[in-house]
């Protein structure tokens, strides 16, 4: 069963196993950020904890993220992550989100990030007055997950870049796995490692991966999967 923690007062998250997802609340409306791995309620977790009418976006469309999608007609997400958010039997119209897109939930606006690399359309969400970053699965001190079909670390790279240049703008991230919340400092480190993969100079270990041969590159701040090709 997944448990809801409180953030503020028009803020929560509910953790999932080793995943979590947010439900943020404005004078008008409500938004549930992903919808977890395990938790096709979760419109029925969030509509306890706000009256507000709700919506649902995705940072991603990975298949821990979207459990709970079938119970909303229509969700935010980027265009390019439709055919991850297919593949993975993902339902429902896609209302498009672009960079530099503000959802308003009344006194509390979001304004969306695209941040491709882990997947095509990953996005970040930016609440501008709590300077809070909701950084999907892009930033976190776990594993980035970087194998595979829609993953692409050259690209992953220019959009943290991105991200360090925006930092004036937030205090804190809060990812979707790992710990909560990160500091943005974080960004340089991810950028960094990253560079020493793709230059060949970080060192690996082969795992197997839920029956994938990775290789898992482990630093002292976060650690990525890529592939082995």
């Amino acid at each position: 069963m997944a448990e809801v923690i409180k953030i503020d007062a028009h803020s929560w998250r509910i953790e999932d196993g080793m995943v979590r997802f947010f439900v943020l609340e404005g004078t008008e409306k409500a938004l549930m950020i992903d919808s977890g791995m395990n938790v096709p309620d979760a419109k029925e977790y969030a509509e306890k904890l706000t009256e507000k009418p709700l919506g649902m976006l995705n940072t991603h469309a990975d298949r821990d993220h979207i459990s709970g999608n079938g119970s909303f007609e229509e969700m935010y997400m980027s265009p390019a992550e439709e055919e991850n958010y297919r593949a993975a039997g993902g339902s429902g119209t896609i209302l498009p989100i672009r960079d530099g897109d503000i959802i308003d939930l009344g006194d509390r606006p979001l304004e969306i990030i695209e941040i491709p690399g882990h997947t095509p359309g990953s996005v970040a969400i930016l609440d501008i007055r709590n300077r809070v970053l909701y950084s999907g699965d892009s930033v976190q001190d776990g594993n980035v997950f970087m194998f595979g079909q829609f993953r692409d670390l050259e690209t992953y790279i220019p959009s943290m870049e991105k991200l360090r240049g925006l930092e004036d703008r937030f205090d804190e991230i809060f990812p979707s796995h790992g710990t909560l919340p990160v500091g943005k400092e974080l960004i340089g480190k991810l950028i960094e490692g990253a560079g020493e993969i793709l230059s060949g100079k970080a060192s690996y270990k082969d795992i197997d991966l839920f029956g994938n041969k990775v290789r898992h590159y482990q630093f002292p701040y976060a650690g990525f999967f890529c592939g082995t090709e």
